[in-house]
C-alpha cells in the first residue's frame, strides 16, 4: 500500500502536519475533518495547538495502516485543499 504524498509512515500508521492561520482556523479545518470521520466510522489520533494541527491515522483493529487509513488521509488532505491558501495564512 503506497503512502499518501505529504503523509509520513512511521510505526504502523500515516502522519501529518497542518498550519493555519491562527487557532480559529485550525479549529475550524479540524471540525470539518471531525465531521466527515463521523460520517465513515473512522476517526483520526490528532493533537492541535493554536494553528497546527497534527494527525496520525491507523487501523488499532488491523495493528497498522489500511486502506481506510490512505482513504481517510486523501479526505483530509481535500479538506486542507478548502482552506485559504497558504499564500494568505500568517507565519507561524
Amino acid at each position: 500500500m503506497e503512502t499518501p504524498e505529504g503523509w509520513t509512515r512511521s510505526d504502523d500508521a500515516l502522519t501529518r502536519t497542518y498550519r493555519f492561520r491562527d487557532f480559529a482556523e485550525a479549529f475550524g479545518f479540524l471540525t470539518r475533518v471531525a465531521l466527515h470521520a463521523e460520517k465513515v466510522d473512522h476517526h483520526p489520533e490528532f493533537f492541535s495547538c493554536w494553528n497546527r494541527v497534527d494527525f496520525r491515522l491507523t487501523s488499532h483493529d488491523a495493528g497498522g495502516v489500511t486502506e481506510r487509513d490512505v482513504a481517510l488521509a486523501a479526505a483530509i488532505d481535500r479538506l486542507a485543499a478548502q482552506m485559504p491558501p497558504p499564500a494568505s495564512r500568517k507565519a507561524g
